[in-house]
């Protein structure tokens, strides 16, 4: 681990008049500007709150830096655009900055993520020395220092790459190494929580004999505030762990342990089954297939710390480092408290590009468009609508016909999408940005309308929107409007091929949100969904309501 002569953070360097959110010893800002690269993401959005108690004047990056409004720090950060492909952009951001926060990835983004992170750095690289920032910070992947960058997985030879490539810069880069993250939503624990709950016997790859040194997120943030502070700009490479390495296999027994589970068995087998292995995680967790893939493949190396000296520059956390069943008992806690502010999948959602058709364009602009609309009345007034269109998706489910639902996620799986079983990062709130299963709010209006865009494998482009508006007299109008932008001939064979499930699942769903909306204003049972078999066998027949213009083209 090459350095520089580093100087330690001083003891006691934390005021008294700065409160953590998180009970973090903090360090003292002093007004030192610092800029957030992945302010939406995973490490990003929690890290920001604890800056700003710190002292530290933030900016915060974003491609669209509207993204960052509904976020409960928003008012106290500098808000700008920031796409890192674009290196003007990056330099404009990087202006009268003193430390660069480089909290981003690509994985699971799609094309080739190794050479794009590679491009990116030497932007970002580039952009520091020329706006003259003081000090780079990046935090990479934990991987041994004994097998060569060449053979290291996709993943992880694109981090010690792109520390490579950072290092190459004029600007100081103090490189943090982890290994397996603890914390509500991020993409470790994710797995690590649904493969312990959902399969009490784990078969499973070779790997779950590796060795892995989980670090609870409180930690990484307070490794990533103290060098937001350091006295002297540092080049330095600092590999961090909570100092207890571990199988993976006992990492999913203890989980289990935590969470009160009954005993997991987890068997090794004898072959590597990484690429099968990937397929397995993409399946019964909500992590995508595009990143479980390489994230599997990952797992293949150990991920322990070779070198502690990362103690001469910032001493451990007053208390010491979290263990690793105590990174998951706060996990959990954290949890039951409430809804999260940031979940793993902001790391990894493909941004819509600009020039990609918009529901709201013109009826006749574009290519084929194809329509599926209904429409409800109701006597109840807007407000008590909305919260029902709000809390759709997740624990609420959809409102019609569960199981037509379920067979459609478990084929968005199988096939590299999110499936459904994303589920929400808050049950009865969205903001822009927030995926709900295998969707992603793109536009809400609080109170009028919500407009999520599909992320599952469709052939094409698709949103649902879901509003509610007063009604003359009184009372209010439903609208339920899903669209669907065919790529090619495949594209408007699916179409074709689902039409038959639209006319059972939608009339169904907007006439059970009003229903649910009813149910929640008076009191009452919640209407149930029909079954699958009394939906397809026409038990109940549908009726067709004379304002639904159903599917059209």
């Amino acid at each position: 681990m090459a350095s520089t002569q580093p100087s330690p953070v001083p003891a006691g360097a934390t005021p008294a008049s700065h409160t953590s959110p998180l009970g973090l010893s903090l360090p003292e800002g002093r007004g030192r500007r610092v800029l957030v690269t992945g302010a939406t993401g995973y490490v990003g959005g929690r890290l920001i709150p604890e800056l700003l108690a710190a002292g530290f004047d933030v900016r915060a990056g974003a491609r669209n830096p509207s993204d960052l409004a509904d976020r409960p720090w928003s008012e106290g950060v500098e808000a700008v655009e920031l796409d890192l492909t674009e290196a003007d952009l990056v330099e404009a951001a990087m202006q009268d900055v003193h430390t660069v926060l480089y909290l981003v990835h690509s994985m699971g983004g799609g094309g080739d993520f190794v050479t794009q992170e590679q491009r990116i750095a030497d932007i970002v690289g580039t952009a520091a020395d020329t706006a003259g920032v003081a000090q780079l910070v990046y935090l990479s992947g934990l991987h041994p220092d004994k097998i060569p960058v060449a053979e290291l997985s996709d993943h992880m030879r694109s981090r010690a790459l792109v520390a490579e490539r950072l290092e190459q810069a004029a600007t100081p880069a103090l490189t943090f190494e982890a290994g397996v993250i603890i914390g509500s939503g991020s993409t470790s624990f994710e797995m690590i929580r649904h493969l312990a709950e959902r399969l009490p016997v784990m078969p499973g790859p070779s790997w779950l004999k590796n060795r892995v040194e989980p670090l609870a997120i409180r930690d990484v943030l307070y490794y990533l505030l103290q060098a937001c502070a350091l006295p002297e700009p540092v080049q330095l490479r600092a590999q961090i762990g909570n100092g207890h390495p571990q199988s993976f296999a006992s990492v999913l027994v203890d989980y289990a342990k935590a969470a009160g589970l009954s005993r997991r068995i987890v068997i090794p087998t004898p072959f590597p089954l990484q690429t099968l292995a990937g397929f397995w995680i993409g399946t019964v967790t909500p992590i995508p297939v595009a990143v479980a893939l390489p994230l599997a493949a990952s797992l293949a190396e150990e991920a322990v710390v070779e070198d502690r000296s990362v103690r001469d520059l910032i001493p451990d956390p007053p208390g010491g480092l979290t263990s690793y069943m105590d990174a998951v008992r706060l996990a959990l806690k954290r949890e039951k408290e409430g809804p999260l502010d940031v979940t793993f999948d902001a790391d990894f959602h493909a941004a819509a590009d600009p020039a990609d058709p918009l529901p709201s364009d013109p009826d006749w602009s574009g290519t084929t468009v194809y329509t599926d609309e209904r429409e409800r009345q109701s006597d109840l007034p807007p407000q008590d609508v909305w919260p029902v269109i709000e809390s759709v998706g997740g624990a609420n489910g959809w409102y019609s016909t569960p199981m037509l639902w379920k067979v459609r996620g478990l084929a968005d799986k199988l096939v590299g999408g999110p499936g459904l079983i994303r589920g929400r990062r808050d049950q009865d709130r969205l903001r822009r940005g927030d995926a709900v299963d295998w969707w992603r709010v793109e536009d809400v209006e609080h109170g009028r309308r919500l407009t999520l865009r599909a992320e599952m494998k469709a052939g094409g482009r698709a949103w649902l929107q879901m509003s509610t508006e007063p009604r003359e007299g009184g009372g209010s109008v439903y609208r339920q409007r899903a669209i669907f932008m065919p790529d090619g001939l495949l594209g408007r064979a699916y179409w074709t091929a689902i039409l038959p499930f639209h006319a059972v699942v939608f009339p169904e769903m907007a006439a059970n949100i009003l229903a649910e909306a009813q149910r929640r204003t008076t009191g009452g049972e919640r209407r149930r969904p029909r079954s699958l078999a009394r939906a397809l066998v026409g038990r109940l027949p549908l009726r067709r309501n004379p304002l639904d213009r159903g599917a059209s083209a």
